[in-house]
């Protein structure tokens, strides 16, 4: 039994192939606009590459860009089948391209949603990879005369300020490590020298942050060094005051910024989606009517249109048994001068096939 079976009649079918020519159309801009987020996106990403690590963090914008280009492909060759359908002389041209069409536009249809999905599943591989390159970033601050490594002061300078954070994971990352350049130490101060002994790597390290961290809206001049300090300020603590620099992580900051916009890409692509799929159902529906008018020979008369032409279940299985016999087909029998069972089942079929199609009246 047919599933979602449809009644079209000549004026019905012109007017669905119409539709259909005009949302193809619309569907090559749906494609335009997939191309433009995914560049978009990657384009955001490759902005701050320095202060992420390698990964498959590409994936999703590759992805969208891919898509967007293929969209645009099939929906121009969509919108020409479309409105050639119209048409049932013109139509017996596209017969045996409609249904290899319509799979493929499936696939295509498919891999927007895996797109869409992926814009909400990447949040963990883009944490990890901020993580990473964040604390390289921050490891290397100080590293501002060693090639290929003294942008990085910069980089993590506007980055801290564009998006008003501290750190990797919040201001007490700076305390761990030797963000002052050695260059700029006073190796005659007896305070450098017994700060560089107590520790034991010889880092000098210090309870202060770089001027990137502090926050100008705050009334207090900036406090950047001896943060836990208290006698080292007047009038301060800085267990109850609320400080004058970022609370936040640079971490946290980018990945909200980040899938903030894959939310929305997202989103985007889901609607895509589901505008692409209406599309293809009326291809279907307006292939189903078309073939079965110059079945029944009557190109005036009425037709039946489907999505499917048996159930779903009695489709499954029909389609993992051709899948089944395609695998036994490449098998040489053992039995000498004969072939594979399966072989000559699917030649029969193949011959009554032909027969049928033999027996369709010439289009008038």
């Amino acid at each position: 039994m047919a599933v979602l079976k449809v009644k079209f009649t000549k004026t019905k079918r012109d007017k669905l192939a119409q539709i259909l020519w005009i949302l193809n159309w619309v569907s090559v801009v749906s494609g335009i606009i997939l191309f433009s987020l995914g560049l978009f996106l990657k384009i955001e990403i490759k902005k701050r590459n320095e202060v992420m690590a390698k990964g498959d963090i590409n994936s999703v914008p590759n992805m969208l860009i891919s898509v967007g280009v293929i969209a645009c492909i099939i929906n121009f060759l969509g919108g020409k089948i479309c409105y050639d359908c119209s048409d049932a002389n013109k139509f017996s041209r596209w017969k045996l391209v409609m249904l290899p069409y319509i799979v493929c536009t499936f696939c295509f249809t498919f891999c927007i949603l895996v797109g869409a999905l992926m814009c909400y599943t990447m949040r963990n591989e883009l944490e990890e990879s901020l993580y990473l390159g964040l604390r390289d970033a921050i490891k290397f601050y100080k590293d501002t005369d060693i090639p290929g490594r003294c942008f990085l002061k910069k980089t993590v300078d506007m980055l801290q300020i564009g998006f008003r954070c501290c750190g990797n994971n919040g201001f007490r990352d700076w305390f761990e490590i030797q963000w002052v350049s050695p260059r700029y130490l006073n190796m005659a101060s007896k305070e450098v020298l017994d700060r560089l002994k107590s520790n034991i790597d010889g880092k000098f390290l210090v309870d202060g942050v770089p001027f990137s961290c502090c926050n100008p809206s705050s009334p207090r001049p900036c406090i950047q060094y001896q943060l836990t300090n208290n006698s080292a300020h007047y009038n301060y603590d800085f267990l109850t005051e609320e400080l004058n620099i970022w609370m936040k992580g640079c971490r946290e900051a980018l990945l909200d910024y980040y899938t903030g916009i894959m939310r929305y890409i997202g989103i985007a692509a889901l609607l895509i989606w589901l505008f692409e799929l209406s599309v293809l159902i009326g291809v279907r529906y307006l292939q189903t009517a078309m073939k079965n008018v110059l079945l029944l020979g009557d190109l005036e008369g009425e037709s039946d249109g489907w999505l499917l032409e048996n159930s779903f279940v009695e489709t499954a299985k029909y389609n993992i048994n051709i899948i089944k016999n395609l695998g036994k087909a490449n098998q040489i029998s053992t039995v000498s001068g004969m072939n594979d069972p399966n072989i000559n089942i699917q030649n029969t079929d193949c011959d009554k096939t032909n027969i049928t199609t033999k027996s369709i009246p010439a289009t008038r």
